[in-house]
């Protein structure tokens, strides 16, 4: 069940009460669920508060905050959007207990029932695990057979085994174990952040991966070649954004900093590439841990990644 959104999450300046040129998001933003298909051009942002996933992976807890300190920063915002264009807040599952599977599952009918209705996810995480509960929802809503893209920008594979539980680290061995029809690329792959069984399990899973290495190498026209590559060969797409892919200095506040991370206009620019192309359908963003950020600068990198990946989504411009 979506716990609907308080409102005092989604306040800031207001330049004028009439003149869209000048309003922010928190002017923007509807806290309601679309009834049935919407014509406009729509995302719908749905909170996943969750860090169970990160608690049986071991790592540091506080992503469970994530999603209401996104919209905090998201409110402030200005929105750059034609007038078509709308962004609703759906609200947020709270993973309660030890109850992941529960809530991924919830998770992934929202999802669904966004796509029914002609809008598109924005998902705010919560702990990695969210990304499966991502595709869950993607996945019913193209059925079995459709062949979906999942790209994934992480410094890790995500593909532990899951023998004793699911947790944050084997989301995309669950997807692959399970769907004939998935194929995986990740970006921003840590050589030093995954042991040589992770590298073997996504050769022998025929992941697609680049590292950070090769990404601050200078190539990056070759690697965005790469990627549309992948895309082309899919029916959807879904995009995943884990933000311990970024460097430490920037992004402090993550359940597993990265002191060789990449930089945010890397990563901004992997968004824009993926989630502006016509068959990426959803979203997500995960991992952002307020409780260990800084003054706040995770967070609202956060957001501002979010934001390109809305635009985008909608049909924005890129800059």
């Amino acid at each position: 069940m979506l716990i609907p959104t308080n409102k005092r999450y989604w306040s800031g300046r207001t330049d004028s009460e009439t003149n869209r040129a000048a309003f922010r998001m928190h002017q923007i933003v509807q806290l309601s669920t679309p009834k049935e298909s919407v014509a406009n051009k729509t995302c719908a942002l749905i909170g996943f508060s969750s860090e169970e996933g990160v608690r049986r992976n071991n790592g540091r807890l506080g992503a469970a905050e994530g999603p209401n300190a996104l919209r905090s920063e998201l409110a402030k915002l200005p929105w750059r959007m034609p007038a078509e264009c709308q962004l609703m807040d759906l609200g947020t599952i709270v993973c309660e207990d030890d109850q992941l599977e529960r809530a991924q599952a919830e998770l992934g009918v929202a999802v669904r029932d966004s796509l029914e209705k002609n809008v598109k996810p924005v998902i705010l995480g919560g702990g990695h695990e969210t990304a499966y509960g991502h595709y869950l929802g993607v996945r019913e809503f193209i059925g079995p057979d459709a062949k979906l893209g999942v790209v994934n920008i992480d410094a890790h594979f995500d593909l532990r085994s899951y023998e004793e539980q699911p947790s944050s680290g084997t989301m995309f061995k669950q997807m692959l174990d399970s769907d004939p029809n998935v194929e995986y690329l990740v970006l921003g792959i840590q050589e030093f952040g995954n042991t040589d069984i992770l590298f073997e399990e996504a050769d022998a899973k025929g992941v697609s991966y680049v590292t950070e290495q090769e990404i601050t190498s200078g190539l990056m026209n070759e690697i965005l070649e790469k990627i549309n590559f992948f895309i082309e060969k899919q029916d959807f797409v879904l995009l995943t954004l884990c933000s311990d892919v970024l460097n430490s200095a920037f992004a402090p506040g993550v359940s597993a900093p990265s002191p060789f991370g990449l930089d945010p206009l890397t990563v901004r620019t992997f968004i824009q590439n993926v989630a502006s192309h016509k068959k990426t359908l959803s979203f997500d963003i995960s991992e952002i841990n307020p409780s260990l950020d800084q003054q706040n600068q995770t967070v609202k990198l956060g957001a501002y990644l979010t934001n390109e990946a809305i635009v985008a989504l909608l049909g924005g411009r890129i800059t």
